[in-house]
């Protein structure tokens, strides 16, 4: 595990989530659970998949990453958006779209 997924992992926590790891996956592949319910994963240590919803992406003005290898197809109107973490701005941003989703999850709760 690289330092940047040690970071969101232990600032993840903080705000409640939980991380399970998948059994038999060495990748890094994990989920990411809120109360219950799972709304993110880990595709490898230095890429997210945040279950946002098509509202949140299109007022964010999130797009679709150009050089995705894990959904390269993803449809326009997916309510998952992907992104890469490469630097420690990319994992505040990526906890910044964590709380939004989690916040969404605790609403409907």
């Amino acid at each position: 595990m690289n330092a940047l997924r040690k970071s969101i992992n232990q600032r993840l926590q903080e705000l409640g989530v939980e991380e399970r790891a998948w059994p038999g996956r060495d990748n890094g592949f994990a989920s990411l659970v809120f109360r219950g319910k799972e709304f993110a994963h880990f595709h490898n240590d230095s890429e997210i998949d945040i279950r946002l919803g098509r509202d949140v992406i299109r007022r964010e003005r999130l797009s679709h990453p150009a050089d995705s290898t894990v959904h390269p197809d993803r449809a326009g109107s997916s309510p998952w958006y992907e992104m890469k973490l490469r630097t420690a701005a990319d994992v505040n941003e990526a906890l910044r779209l964590v709380r939004i989703a989690i916040q969404a999850i605790g609403a409907k709760a």
